[in-house]
């Protein structure tokens, strides 16, 4: 089974997520936050290929670090294309929080919905899951989903930020999200894990009926 290890970084306190093939000694990393330094530490550590970083959005919490992976380890960089507007400008976001950032290096690969990414001999499909961001991806395999700032324990995405929709965000996670199983284990991009379950049974947070 893929091996899942969680770094909390940055300001924001972002997960940070590496998703290990032990056998094959390979890693996906999703969502290098801000303060990475650890993330890239252990990876060496292990003595893991990255295989490919993945953003499942452009804002700047969650891709402060892609140059640092990227430089570190030679890995591709991957985003929805329709949020490249967004990663492009995350420099000036993070400024609006009072945060400095480098410019993320420009991608090399685009993830759109039915997608698989590959790390060792497991495999994650990419769902497009709008409404926090229009690009805003989810990783599914493995009985588990990524789900960046769509879907959070009790709680979802916040809509306030350019390009966001309560309308859209909603829908996705009606149509995209509680319709997994209910043992799908939910490991959002901050915050403590959850399940499908769990949240179709409580209405995540009174949201979603």
């Amino acid at each position: 089974m893929i091996q899942v290890k969680r770094f909390v970084v940055g300001p924001v306190l972002t997960n940070c997520y590496v998703l290990v093939d032990p056998e094959a000694s390979e890693c996906l990393v999703i969502d290098p936050g801000f303060d990475a330094e650890e993330v890239l530490k252990w990876i060496e550590g292990e003595g893991l290929k990255v295989s490919l970083i993945v953003n499942t959005h452009g804002h700047f919490d969650h891709v402060a670090s892609n140059g640092l992976l990227k430089e570190g380890t030679g890995a591709k960089l991957a985003i929805h294309p329709d949020d490249l507007q967004i990663l492009r400008s995350a420099p000036s976001l993070a400024l609006l929080f009072g945060l400095y950032m480098k410019p993320s290096p420009e991608p090399d690969m685009f993830l759109r919905e039915g997608d698989v990414v590959r790390v060792g001999r497991f495999e994650l499909k990419v769902i497009h899951t709008p409404g926090h961001t229009p690009g805003s991806i989810s990783l599914l395999g493995e009985g588990m989903v990524f789900s960046g700032d769509t879907l959070f324990r009790g709680s979802i995405g916040r809509t306030d930020l350019p390009g966001g929709s309560f309308e859209l965000l909603i829908e996705t996670i009606k149509t995209k999200l509680l319709t997994l199983p209910d043992e799908t284990i939910v490991y959002p991009g901050h915050g403590e894990p959850t399940t499908i379950g769990e949240e179709r049974r409580w209405g995540v947070g009174g949201w979603v009926s």
